[in-house]
């Protein structure tokens, strides 16, 4: 039987590359494989990036150097917090603003879509709209693990991957990728 999967949402900093800090535009080097596998996802689904930057809000970098980074990795779309974590917005992760954002713009069934990430806001947000989620060891994974266990608390991950590769493997065979 084959699943419906509508789009993969993938977190940019320790995700697709990086590791558990911000590098801004410039100094960001994806991992080996992630841009072979954001291109293979693309032949199936859409594929999103949606990540939370902070320092746009600071004025340490601008909104239009993220963007055209992660167009440039091969994105469909960029779906992007700005704000710091005070702010009080609705789209900085945990919270879900920005899977609901794309949902409402490309009509999208979260239910039918796969988060990817390395930290528990992450999986928190993921968690809100009952998409798929997956954990990847990379950048603040382990952290989140062991460290960050309880913030997880009576959230099911439904696969924790090594790295980017490892989960969209798994996507491949859950969704009968071919």
């Amino acid at each position: 039987m084959k699943m419906d999967l509508q789009a993969v949402f993938l977190d940019r900093d320790g995700t697709i590359g990086g590791d558990d800090k911000v590098h801004y535009p410039g100094d960001f080097k994806l991992y080996t494989n992630s841009k072979m596998d954001i291109d293979y996802l693309k032949k199936f689904v859409q594929v999103f990036s949606f990540t939370n930057q902070p320092g746009i809000s600071f004025g340490e970098v601008n909104i239009e150097d993220f963007y055209n980074e992660l167009m440039g990795f091969g994105f469909d779309d960029v779906f992007l917090c700005p704000h710091h974590h005070k702010e009080g917005c609705n789209c900085r992760k945990p919270h879900p603003g920005m899977l609901k954002e794309a949902a409402y713009k490309y009509q999208l069934n979260l239910k039918h879509c796969v988060v990817i990430g390395d930290r528990w806001s992450d999986m928190v947000a993921a968690s809100k709209t009952n998409s798929v989620r997956i954990l990847v060891k990379t950048g603040a994974g382990m952290s989140t693990l062991h460290d960050h266990f309880e913030k997880l608390k009576g959230i099911e991950i439904d696969f924790v991957a090594e790295n980017l590769t490892e989960a969209v493997n798994w996507i491949r065979g859950r969704y009968h990728l071919s």
